[in-house]
């Protein structure tokens, strides 16, 4: 999977030029350095050890406090300014996806069959430039939370880190998440009132057959077209289920039929997930 550009979100105000801060400028390079790093050693759900190191090692490296281990390998920073008791915490994500990478720029994924696809390699870069500009200007009167969330990608990780005690360690006000969006004019973000991003629900559908040689169909039970003829099925869940004014999606990810190619399998198997606004699955 390479980079690709995404269109402008749909129903999305976009903000006016916000200006860039011109000491994050001075050490953008250093930025995307970090960005790279991360990109080049993505790791899995609950796996993030060397990315939760790194930043860990940087924050360290800018006086911040931190804390590890909730939700297994996230790290939150906490930054004090002044004498306010109000707090906001800032969250990126720090996980990667299973999927190989076929780019072949110099920072390319070193793991087969891992990958930084969704971002958040950027996302984790982002707020490290924020943690050591927020600890070097300290121009602000109260808390910012600093938190780096594992397994983001169907892992429950803020979950995870919630059940590990987050908000009652460390109680803020209110809580801050972004997705880049490439494409946007650099200093701008885009907002959408109400749900922006779907519910995600995965199940698993099974079908057993019976398996026998190819050449004698007939004496066994061939789950392949019944396979073939759920997943076709599946889409008239949003066409004759869904109230058409809402969004939802179903998407049949993988399919896992047969051995070999002389022989009728027993099992079909697939993965299948899908999203709603609001939150919620008809299934």
């Amino acid at each position: 999977m390479s980079d690709t550009r995404m269109p402008e979100p749909a129903n999305a105000e976009i903000s006016p030029n916000l200006g860039i801060i011109p000491e994050i400028v001075g050490y953008a390079e250093e930025i995307s350095a970090w960005r790279r790093r991360i990109h080049a050693h993505p790791e899995l759900c609950y796996e993030e050890v060397a990315t939760a190191d790194f930043v860990a090692e940087k924050l360290a490296e800018w006086g911040i406090p931190l804390h590890r281990g909730l939700g297994k390998t996230g790290v939150v920073g906490v930054v004090k300014s002044g004498t306010s008791p109000k707090a906001i915490g800032l969250r990126a994500d720090m996980d990667a996806l299973p999927i190989h990478e076929q780019n072949r720029f110099a920072h390319a994924s070193v793991y087969p069959g891992k990958m930084h696809a969704c971002g958040h390699d950027g996302h984790t870069a982002m707020l490290l430039a924020a943690a050591r500009y927020l600890a070097t200007q300290r121009n602000f009167d109260g808390t910012v939370y600093l938190i780096f969330q594992p397994a983001e990608e169907g892992g429950g990780g803020g979950d995870a880190m919630i059940r590990d005690g987050l908000f009652e360690r460390f109680p803020m006000q209110a809580v801050f998440g972004m997705h880049n969006w490439p494409g946007l004019p650099a200093g701008s973000f885009a907002v959408s009132p109400g749900p922006v991003m779907a519910s995600l629900n995965t199940f698993r559908i099974e079908v057993n057959g019976k398996g026998c040689h190819a050449a004698l169909p007939h004496l066994g039970l061939d789950p392949t077209p019944v396979a073939a003829q759920i997943i076709l099925a599946l889409q008239t869940i949003l066409t004759r289920n869904a109230n058409p004014l809402e969004a939802g999606l179903i998407s049949v990810t993988m399919v896992h039929i047969g051995e070999a190619p002389t022989s009728l399998p027993t099992v079909a198997n697939w993965p299948v997930r899908c999203g709603r606004f609001p939150p919620s699955c008809w299934i």
